[in-house]
């Protein structure tokens, strides 16, 4: 059996259009027939007819089927139209925006489709009921619509449990991300007043150090100001000392050559002096006799 390419729905929504069409198509025919036999009841009732009056009994039956056929066209323009005019409608109640393409309307092997569906469709053994008996009505619009509606709004339910259950989920979060939130706050304000305490008692502390080392560092300063001019007293004492020292040696030395002077003009002096000076005379004296009796080497 041949196919369209569409789905079920659609595809037996094709079908039923086809079936008003064949429907159509069947009463235009019959129409056309009526009127080839409305001629032959009504004109050709003698048995020879002259030139004249066979080609106007053929004009008179040209514009009667003429004026049919078209008044059966422009219907079947007038019916396609509404029934995009129904497809379009449901497709801007969805926000939809549909194509058409004129040029595959000409398509040969898409006709030749078209036509084999039909055949396969409406041959006798699958043949549905005559447009004579029963005339098939295209189904409300709505109808699809209500059932595209439906399964939206069951997803769009199913959706929205599914952001309940989420939203459920993240409020649970949320709530145990406060809790923790709550607690860190708390820990940290602790932590800072810690914090606080101790870098109080270090500056505290620092500040004790501090004036600490400025006070050493004073004293250090004084110290070595001190040591600096007690140097420099020593120095100068020193200095000082050294100029006396010269100056009692100096002394000393005038004092002794004058006192050996004073000494060397006393008589005891003069004596010991003479007394000495026999005394080395007697020893050399001495010498030259002792070396008479020394044995000669």
């Amino acid at each position: 059996q041949a196919e369209l390419g569409l789905n079920e729905h659609h595809q037996n929504e094709a079908i039923n259009y086809m079936r008003f069409a064949r429907f159509k198509r069947g009463l235009c025919l019959k129409t056309v027939d009526s009127c080839f036999q409305d001629l032959k009841d009504s004109r050709l009732v003698e048995e020879t007819f002259t030139v004249d009056e066979v080609i106007d009994m053929l004009d008179g039956l040209q514009t009667v089927v003429h004026s049919e056929v078209e008044s059966e066209l422009i219907n079947t323009t007038y019916t396609n139209v509404l029934l995009l005019r129904q497809l379009f409608s449901q497709a801007e109640k969805w926000y939809l925006k549909l194509q058409t393409d004129i040029s595959e309307l000409e398509n040969r092997e898409l006709l030749e489709q078209v036509a084999e569906f039909e055949k396969s469709e409406f041959t006798s053994s699958n043949k549905k009921p005559s447009g004579d008996l029963i005339k098939p009505k295209l189904a409300p619009i709505n109808e699809g619509g209500s059932e595209l509606l439906n399964k939206t709004v069951a997803c769009l339910q199913e959706e929205n449990e599914k952001l309940k259950n989420r939203l459920k989920t993240i409020e649970t979060q949320a709530t145990t991300a406060l809790d923790e939130k709550s607690k860190l706050e708390k820990s940290l304000k602790d932590l800072q007043m810690i914090q606080g305490d101790q870098k109080t008692n270090i500056n505290k502390d620092i500040t004790e150090l501090e004036n600490r080392v400025a006070a050493l560092k004073c004293q250090l300063e004084k110290t070595l100001n001190d040591s600096t001019a007690n140097q420099k007293f020593l120095e100068e004492n020193l200095v000082t000392t050294k100029h006396d020292l010269l100056k009692v040696q100096d002394q000393l030395s005038t004092a002794e050559k004058e006192l050996e002077k004073k000494f060397q003009q006393t008589a005891a002096y003069r004596n010991m002096k003479e007394i000495l000076t026999k005394k080395n005379e007697q020893i050399k004296d001495l010498r030259r006799r002792l070396s008479k009796y020394e044995p000669e080497n």
